[in-house]
């Protein structure tokens, strides 16, 4: 009874064990946004969250205020966003319904945008 559970779970872990080796490790969105018009900027940020759960993003951190270790941050505000993949992180960007909400930001603030990956 040992030797055939013991073999089920090895058996398990064969068949399981590349599905999981195979996923894409998640991706970051990183963007320092200095913003010009708080009051259309809030416009954008109220349709951001819906349009963000759509697409399985999650809001890791929001910072109008990070402590600077090294060199300068002159933006106002610096956002972290994951995905569980760079491809997802793409589809959520380049989306009609986020590239017309960006039109709000675009006129409210400049953006440094980037995408990264990250580690599984």
């Amino acid at each position: 009874m040992i030797r055939a559970l013991t073999l089920f779970l090895v058996v398990c872990v064969l068949v399981c064990a590349p599905s999981v080796t195979a996923q894409e490790p998640p991706a970051y969105i990183v963007a320092t946004v200095q913003i010009d018009d708080r009051e259309t900027y809030q416009e954008y940020a109220a349709g951001f969250g819906a349009i963000l759960g759509r697409y399985d993003g999650e809001i890791v951190a929001v910072s109008d205020d990070p402590t600077i270790l090294e060199g300068a941050w002159p933006e106002t505000r610096t956002v972290l966003i994951r995905f569980a993949s760079r491809d997802e992180a793409l589809r959520w960007y380049n989306s009609d319904e986020y590239q017309e909400l960006a039109r709000i930001r675009w006129s409210a603030s400049t953006a440094d945008v980037i995408v990264i990956d990250g580690r599984r």
